[in-house]
């Protein structure tokens, strides 16, 4: 089995913490281990090592009744109590009481985070089957009406329903994390700063909510819609600095905006406990397979721009208005619609400009051994994301009971073992 330690344990489970101590962590499998804490003297040298690029992955899934298909709450069967003795931290709740997240540990590579992302899958189709539930991967549901979803108990939640009332309790969506690990700050605020061209790109991809209260909503992901009425969301702008950045996150505390960063929920955001990046542009995909190969592009993404970084060069720096005019496009039409090179000034197709950006990271796939994992955006071109498919389930039987059907195979679909592949393509 592949081992992964948990984010958490990762960078806060320090039992005590002095320079150059030997300290030792236990791991989610209650197994101990020892680390070095750098001394403050190292410190200054910290800045210049190249970041690990180390991968974490959260998905959110439905829980349905396999009689309705309509959202089921899981506290009645226990879901979460008996998922937590199998995956303990690995698992937890969300707001709603229909949403459970599953979240892997720090991977090393996309490898490792292919295996754990398949075995949390298998772990929580299995246990819902045997507790009268089933799993979609799906970003919103089809038909389900989130003023019948009970919130989920817990003191962070109702906070934040108090705060936002109605915009909070309507955000029944469904999203896919990604981490990439960036131990340096100021090299990570620079690495969001050219990231964030290639959101709309990632989320054209991973569409998969073009339903919503039993309608076709003409969107690929109504979940960027629904996300929309929350503050603090969307493509953030770029910040000169990790100071400015600071600043920024000061101020609102200090005005009451917020309580802590955790409440900044941009589509990429340094995360504000992890020395990781976040994005969190991405719909939740319906397969495994699909997951890992965005995983593993937006792990090629940051390497290849912190390879330019280290060479003084940079991806041109957009306003956020324009990107927010190719989010809007990758939302609408997914990636069967057109959109902006704004380097050119003209419309593409989406499918052409994400057949360049797999030219564009060729160079440090076989760096990261993320080929075969990359591969698969070529499949996911050929077969349409999970909106595309959603669609073509519904335009042949008419019936949306048979759109979330569809979504519970493919959620199980792909867990099995891999077979090893030869294919060399990527960009």
């Amino acid at each position: 089995m592949v081992y992964c330690l948990r984010w958490f344990e990762a960078f806060w489970g320090w039992k005590h913490v002095r320079g150059g101590q030997q300290c030792s962590w236990i791991d989610f499998a209650g197994r101990s281990a020892r680390a070095t804490i750098p001394s403050p003297d190292s410190i200054a040298t910290h800045s210049i090592m190249k970041p690990t690029f180390n991968i974490g992955i959260e998905e959110e899934y439905q829980t349905i009744d396999p009689e309705t298909r309509d959202l089921r709450s899981h506290i009645h069967a226990e879901l979460l109590e008996k998922g937590k003795l199998l995956l303990q931290e690995r698992v937890k709740a969300e707001m709603h009481q229909s949403v459970v997240e599953v979240g892997t540990g720090v991977c090393s590579n996309i490898k490792a985070a292919k295996a754990e992302v398949k075995e949390l899958r298998r772990d929580i189709v299995k246990l819902a089957k045997e507790n009268g539930l089933r799993v979609a991967s799906l970003a919103t549901h089809p038909f389900a009406d989130w003023r019948v979803q009970e919130i989920y108990p817990d003191e962070r939640y109702k906070h934040i329903v108090e705060d936002m009332q109605l915009v909070a309790r309507a955000n029944l969506i469904f999203g896919l994390h990604v981490h990439i690990g960036i131990e340096d700050r100021e090299t990570a605020i620079h690495m969001m700063n050219h990231a964030r061209y290639f959101l709309p790109h990632l989320l054209a991809l991973s569409t998969n909510s073009p339903f919503w209260l039993g309608m076709n909503t003409g969107l690929k992901s109504y979940r960027c819609k629904v996300f929309d009425k929350f503050p603090r969301t969307n493509i953030p702008d770029y910040f000169p600095s990790w100071g400015e950045y600071e600043n920024f996150i000061k101020l609102l505390i200090k005005t009451n905006c917020i309580d802590n960063a955790k409440k900044i929920w941009w589509d990429i955001r340094p995360h504000p406990f992890f020395n990781t990046i976040e994005f969190r542009v991405c719909d939740i995909p319906m397969r495994a397979d699909e997951t890992i190969a965005l995983a593993a592009l937006i792990q090629a993404t940051v390497a290849k721009l912190y390879k330019l970084h280290t060479a003084n060069q940079g991806f041109r720096l957009y306003r956020r208005a324009l990107l927010m005019e190719n989010k809007w496009r990758a939302a609408r039409y997914g990636m069967d619609g057109k959109l902006i090179d704004f380097g050119k000034q003209t419309e593409v197709p989406a499918r052409d400009l994400i057949l360049e950006y797999l030219e564009f990271v060729d160079d440090v796939a076989d760096e990261l051994d993320s080929r075969e994992e990359l591969n698969y955006i070529h499949t996911m071109l050929e077969r349409g994301s999970g909106a595309d498919r959603q669609l073509r389930v519904y335009q042949e039987t008419g019936d949306l009971k048979r759109v979330v059907d569809y979504a519970i195979e493919e959620t199980e679909t792909g867990l099995e073992e891999d077979e090893p592949a030869s294919v060399r393509k990527v960009g």
